[in-house]
């Protein structure tokens, strides 16, 4: 699983759902602030990835517009590998009223729907 930093290690293992290893990328692809894929630990991901034993790789980086551009990057240059490559989901909290979630969120929810 590709995390952004490691406090989000925390936040995934008191699931207790994820029994994998972490890839922690220090940052996002972010052009406006100067920051492209050299600057976080992208050529690491794609080295041990390429070095062989990984079945699938997670990209939970946040959904923010540099959230989004890393995880496009990443799954661009993993899918040159042949890796199975999947996102984690984006939506409607648990517990919220769905009269009070904004359009960006409703459609993220909207395009991640699953079959019930």
């Amino acid at each position: 699983m590709v995390v952004e930093e490691p406090n989000v290690i925390q936040v995934i293992e008191k699931t207790g759902e994820y029994k994998g290893l972490y890839h922690v990328l220090q940052g996002v692809i972010s052009p406006l602030d100067g920051v492209d894929p050299s600057q976080i630990k992208a050529a690491e991901l794609l080295k041990r990835v390429k070095e062989g034993g990984v079945e699938e790789v997670i990209l939970a980086t946040n959904p923010t517009m540099e959230g989004e551009a890393t995880a496009l990057y990443l799954a661009g240059q993993l899918k040159q590998v042949g890796v199975r490559i999947s996102r984690i989901a984006c939506g409607v909290p648990v517990g919220v009223d769905l009269e009070f979630t904004d359009e960006a969120t409703m459609i993220k929810a909207l395009q991640g729907r699953q079959a019930v």
